[in-house]
């Protein structure tokens, strides 16, 4: 018996069920356990790198200009010329003012702070707003944008009975809920949150999960609540 043949003369296999040996009937999918995680036993990725077009593009175009004029003025020195007035003025300066003259400390501390922040730039990943989630495939990265979880925490947070109000403020470490209640005792609201906005933190599904503070608090007078421990 010949094989089914594909639209392009190629040969196509019929797909294979694994069938169970006892009862004869296909085997079910292996659907026990969470899905795999990458990078480790806890999935963890590092931080997303900023491309960081607009520091790269200010240093690409300072350092255009000044290859552009000296280029200039080295053909133009070639061809018989004077050179520029500009890095005459420059050279006599250089060569007349000692080193502890005040605008030559002034121009290596401006070098100084702009060769620090390129290094400061070059090694520091950046993207601080997007916080990396666990990875469950080596070819798919995803984060979650600091305001989408802080309005994530706060919409849950919204749930809790006697809740009138709440502020949110996310950061890479720590996610400080601020929670103005109305209504009910503050040890129960407090406890209802603790344990709402703990489950909604590990389903934020982040590397560094944030640790959470969260403050229970009456309606003041003005609209500004009492803090309370």
């Amino acid at each position: 018996m010949s094989e089914p043949q594909g639209s392009d003369g190629t040969t196509q296999r019929l797909p294979v069920l694994e069938k169970d040996d006892t009862l004869g009937r296909p085997a079910a999918p292996d659907t026990d356990g969470s899905p795999p995680v990458q990078e480790g036993a806890d999935g963890r990725g590092g931080r997303f790198w900023s491309v960081r077009r607009v520091p790269a593009g200010i240093v690409a175009l300072l350092l255009l200009i000044v290859a552009g004029a000296f280029l200039y003025d080295i053909a133009a020195v070639r061809a018989g010329r004077p050179g520029l007035r500009w890095r005459r003025e420059l050279t006599r300066q250089l060569a007349e003012r000692p080193l502890d003259d005040t605008w030559v400390l002034v121009g290596a501390s401006v070098a100084v702070v702009l060769g620090l922040w390129l290094i400061v730039l070059a090694a520091t990943p950046g993207l601080r707003r997007l916080l990396p989630m666990r990875r469950t495939h080596p070819d798919v990265r995803a984060g979650l944008h600091r305001e989408a979880a802080a309005l994530v925490l706060r919409d849950r947070a919204m749930e809790i009975a006697g809740v009138r109000s709440v502020r949110v403020r996310l950061r890479r470490r720590r996610a400080d809920v601020r929670v103005v209640s109305h209504f009910r005792a503050l040890e129960e609201v407090r406890a209802d949150l603790d344990t709402v906005l703990a489950e909604a933190v590990r389903g934020l599904g982040l590397t560094r999960p944030p640790a959470l503070t969260v403050r229970v608090a009456r309606p003041g007078r003005k609209g500004q609540g009492v803090r309370t421990c």
